[in-house]
């Protein structure tokens, strides 16, 4: 049997909006600087390092930001001032090389817990950088005055240039025809987890910028359409691992593919013959309505807990005896018990084309559960009837799917995704060549 290559393709890595504009910046000070006659010496340098420094990824208050580097530049001038000052009015400051350098960090400490103590802890690194920027030379300096004024200048034309780029939009081409599709798996750990408020505002931000963003998730919507309450989803979202679609304006399900009749009489009865309690999951009028038929062993007392904090679902005890027909069931069970479980029920699952997951359950260490849906019930399918649903409305849409290679592990993960997603959904027009 051949081998299959699994060796990804080399790919050119995306030129970033923060690497251009700092870039840019860089370009604008040592030209402004060389038509102020500096040419060779140190200041071009202190101005384009303030710029890098002073380039930052967002601007969510262009005021606030602004006042932030100038404060940093006044605190770092003010504090070189006063030890150039103390350095020539006391010599023997500068006689051994330890004690010049003793008196030099002694100002960067000021420095730092001066803008700690003003409570601007952003601007401490750069007031430090300022200081050092006027005192490094000493005593190699024949004007002091002059010094001091050079560097700040130089520094606030870093900072000026680099506000200025910073606030400024390079063109950019909105991708109003895609639809990008993000799982919930990506965006936090669990289910009971809180979406970081820092995740949830870019998303709004997206939203409100006309990105056509659906959420995959793998559980019913109620506590994750919680959670987004304050986004406003102008796509519905894939819920319950591509068994239903379900719309947040409306608050009603688009489609849901239930497990046939039939097949769900045999698993019922597997069920019952095994004396495995199960829960089975229904939609009715446009809420989650779960049965669970059999004795609740402690596992499933614990998940329950956490499920009924929602008010998007209903929990009744007892068979399903509605005409409705089921979504998926659900068993929760020690793990190795779950695993043997799901190989008893291979030759079922094959011969009524259903599909079974096993996924850990997040309140109850060392026990997962096992989820059966229809075999047309997956993710893949879910987003092809969207899209069908969402182009008779606006045809020729395309699906981008923006996945995380690695999983979550922490807030960064999520952010990194999002910053892919705007860059997938707003590309920068003069640098998206190397995407063809």
């Amino acid at each position: 049997m051949q081998q299959k290559n699994t060796r990804k393709k080399w790919r050119w890595p995306h030129i970033g909006q923060r690497m251009i504009k700092t870039s840019v910046a860089v370009f604008i000070c040592l030209l402004i600087l060389r038509l102020l006659g500096y040419r060779g010496e140190t200041m071009p340098a202190e101005a384009t390092i303030t710029a890098i420094i002073c380039m930052q990824p967002y601007i969510s208050d262009t005021r606030a930001f602004a006042i932030d580097r100038f404060t940093g530049t006044i605190i770092g001038t003010i504090w070189g001032v006063i030890f150039l000052f103390l350095l020539y009015s006391f010599p023997f400051l500068s006689h051994h090389f330890m004690i010049l350098y003793a008196v030099m960090g002694l100002g960067v400490l000021l420095a730092l817990y001066t803008s700690i103590a003003l409570n601007m802890p952003d601007v401490s690194g750069l007031s430090a950088i300022v200081f050092m920027c006027i005192v490094i030379q000493f005593p190699e300096i024949e004007t002091p005055h002059l010094e001091v004024a050079r560097r700040f200048l130089g520094v606030m034309i870093g900072t000026t240039v680099a506000i200025t780029v910073n606030i400024s939009q390079l063109p950019r081409t909105k991708k109003e025809d895609c639809v990008f599709f993000v799982r919930g798996k990506d965006l936090t750990p669990n289910r009971f987890s809180q979406i970081p408020p820092s995740i949830l505002f870019f998303m709004n931000r997206l939203y409100e910028d006309g990105a056509k963003i659906c959420i995959m998730l793998e559980h019913a919507p109620a506590l994750f359409t919680m959670q987004m309450s304050s986004c406003q989803l102008s796509i519905p979202l894939i819920v319950m691992d591509g068994a239903a679609i379900y719309d947040t304006s409306e608050n009603r399900y688009l489609s849901v593919q239930s497990i046939p009749t039939v097949s769900s009489a045999c698993l019922t009865d597997w069920f019952r013959r095994q004396k495995v309690s199960y829960f089975t999951y229904t939609i009715r009028n446009n809420r989650t309505c779960i049965f669970h038929d059999g004795p609740m062993n402690e596992q499933e007392l614990l998940v329950l807990k956490q499920l009924q904090r929602s008010p998007y679902r209903s929990y009744l005890d007892g068979e399903n005896l509605s005409s409705e027909s089921i979504v998926y069931f659900k068993v929760i069970a020690p793990d190795s018990e779950l695993h043997r479980m799901k190989d008893k029920l291979q030759p079922l699952l094959r011969r009524y084309d259903l599909r079974a997951v096993v996924r850990a359950q997040a309140s109850t260490p060392g026990v997962s559960g096992l989820y059966i849906f229809s075999k047309t019930s997956t993710p893949e399918q879910a987003q092809k009837r969207l899209m069908d649903i969402l182009q008779i409305r606006q045809p020729n849409l395309h699906s981008v799917d923006i996945f995380s290679k690695n999983g979550y592990h922490n807030e960064h993960d999520a952010a990194v995704l999002l910053h892919r997603l705007r860059n997938a959904y707003e590309p920068v027009s003069l640098f998206d060549w190397h995407r063809s």
